[in-house]
């Protein structure tokens, strides 16, 4: 394991990327790959791909669970929430204002435009990264199969499917652990069943973490996100069908107006899409409200990670855990994949949308763009074109 370091440095560099990291989760992870492994040396290539395949085979925003998992490796459990919430912290800020802005002034119109011309560039960027994390840990022709499956199977049925994630891990461990070498195997299923005692584990306390004496609209609030954080499998969009129809069917929180409003502020702002939250919980009940959905929406991350980054450390030269490691990443780069294809029903609508899309591909594979520069170029590009062509496609799923 690379050197412990000091909770200052974890707490700026994700004060930094949460700041400044658009595009995503995978994108994200993308670059936390590149700065912290290739760059920084904060973590080595294996232990970066070990995070990625725990916190996509847990519930939650992808992006958040690596940086709290690189954070505890880096300086521990209180390293953890410190860098954690750091990451957390500035999109917290932004989103929280922007939805302030919108209460006041009765709408923020021109936030339709810039979702029109970043969201082809969002798709440019995860498919940039999913190319990258394919280098950083697809090692051979089993790995390739569980990740085409698992694209068909998300295209198909457009969501990712938990189960998969558990599948192709224990499929991980049969093939290269220890089930056909002979060894004792008294830790045969102990990656599936560290996750599944994570999840449990997480579960169980989520309920503790929601009984406080808050007035009712808040406390609502709060379980409702527990229970998204905790129950929602896969990253950005993904977990949109399920705020959905629990925010305008079930609780009539929000119009669907409002709704796609708090999406797109999702999408076009930096950090996670799930910090929908932030907006959603001010809309309901201001200030406090976007606090209350924000720790809620989070708060199981923490937990889950907490729970499984311990036990992959300590048994991290198992071979039964890195068959299950193996086995789940290919499962994330196979849904990662698939989830570009339903975005990209989202994002892409015309030949403007579509010449974004592949413009920005273009300048991530040949140039070392940074992500900052092509959300705000694109930014401009829906902000200007938006009013001319006004599509009436933007937001139809």
């Amino acid at each position: 394991m690379a050197e412990k370091g000091r909770i200052s440095e974890v707490v700026r560099y994700f004060l930094r990327l949460g700041s400044l990291g658009f595009g995503g989760p995978v994108a994200l992870v993308g670059q936390m790959e590149k700065e912290l492994v290739q760059e920084k040396k904060w973590l080595s290539t294996t232990e970066m791909r070990d995070a990625i395949a725990v916190c996509q085979s847990l519930p939650g925003p992808l992006a958040i669970q690596v940086g709290i998992f690189i954070s505890y490796m880096r300086c521990g459990f209180w390293g953890a929430w410190a860098g954690g919430w750091a990451f957390i912290l500035p999109n917290f800020v932004m989103v929280a204002a922007l939805a302030a802005l919108y209460v006041y002034f009765g709408g923020l119109s021109w936030i339709t435009a810039i979702f029109y011309g970043v969201s082809p560039a969002v798709i440019a960027l995860i498919i940039h990264s999913c190319w990258r994390l394919t280098k950083l840990g697809m090692q051979d022709w089993l790995q390739w199969v569980l990740a085409g499956a698992c694209f068909v199977v998300t295209v198909v049925l457009e969501a990712e499917v938990a189960v998969m994630f558990i599948i192709s891990g224990l499929i991980g461990i049969a093939w290269y652990g220890s089930l056909f070498r002979r060894k004792a195997a008294t830790t045969t299923a102990l990656a599936g069943a560290a996750l599944a005692g994570a999840s449990s584990a997480a579960l169980a306390a989520v309920p503790a973490a929601a009984a406080a004496t808050a007035p009712a609209t808040l406390g609502q609030l709060m379980l409702f996100f527990l229970k998204a954080g905790s129950l929602t499998f896969g990253s950005g969009l993904v977990i949109v069908p399920f705020l959905e129809k629990g925010l305008i069917e079930e609780a009539h929180w929000l119009g669907p107006r409002e709704f796609l409003v708090a999406v797109a502020v999702g999408m076009i702002s930096p950090g996670p899409v799930v910090i929908t939250a932030t907006f959603v919980g001010y809309i309901v009940a201001g200030f406090w409200g976007s606090l209350v959905a924000t720790v809620g929406i989070f708060l199981p991350s923490f937990i889950l990670v907490l729970v499984a980054a311990p036990v992959l450390i300590r048994h991290r030269n198992n071979l039964n855990v890195q068959g299950f490691v193996k086995g789940a990443y290919a499962a994330a780069i196979g849904t990662i994949a698939g989830a570009c294809i339903l975005l990209g029903k989202i994002a892409i609508g015309d030949w403007l949308t579509a010449l974004i899309g592949l413009a920005s591909l273009a300048v991530l594979f040949l140039w070392k763009v940074n992500n900052p520069a092509l959300i705000a170029v694109t930014a401009i590009v829906g902000l200007i074109a938006f009013p001319f062509l006004q599509p009436d496609w933007v937001y139809v799923k």
